[in-house]
């Protein structure tokens, strides 16, 4: 005999598989749903087997992994903060290095910001990088190649081109060529 599932309403942006698995079980009827790229079917699927085919790990495992994971992010969180303090003269040091002293009390100002923030100062090597080039005379493109080797997502590469354009002479020049 052939099973007939009415398929569910889809998964909402964030719901987790454990709402999506009450939702399905308390439809009253067999009903089918993708999440994540998978089906679940509310007559076979509980909360571990749905955890197993979608995470490949039982409800209790992926919570251990996750809070294992929580504990390493907020670990690191905590000695990047400590290494603040150090992490400033180093960037300040490494900034009187390769910029215009006209640019120095800004970039002072602007190291343990970043330091502090989402990329935890990546960007600031970032910058130094393209700068350090433009500053010698480097062609556009090789500092547009510099830029693009790095790895940048959409929003750090935004951040970095404003900080390169904020420290160098060449940035709004640079800026204009790197995102054409």
């Amino acid at each position: 005999m052939i099973k007939k599932y009415r398929e569910m309403t889809g998964v909402g942006i964030g719901e987790s598989i454990d709402s999506v698995i009450r939702r399905m079980k308390s439809a009253g009827e067999m009903v089918s749903v993708e999440f994540n790229g998978v089906m679940l079917y509310s007559d076979i699927d509980d909360v571990d087997s749905a955890y197993k085919k979608i995470t490949g790990s039982t409800k209790a495992e992926f919570d251990a992994e996750r809070k294992k994971d929580h504990l390493e992010y907020e670990e690191h969180k905590r000695k990047h903060n400590e290494a603040i303090p150090e992490l400033t003269k180093e960037w300040i040091e490494k900034g009187q290095e390769i910029l215009d002293i006209k640019y120095l009390i800004k970039w002072n100002k602007c190291v343990p910001i970043r330091l502090g923030d989402l990329y935890e100062g990546m960007e600031l090597g970032a910058t130094l990088d393209i700068v350090k080039e433009l500053n010698a005379g480097c062609e556009l493109k090789t500092a547009k190649e510099i830029i693009e080797g790095q790895g940048h997502s959409g929003m750090s590469f935004g951040l970095v081109c404003l900080m390169v354009k904020a420290f160098c002479d060449r940035g709004a020049e640079f800026v204009s060529y790197a995102r054409s």
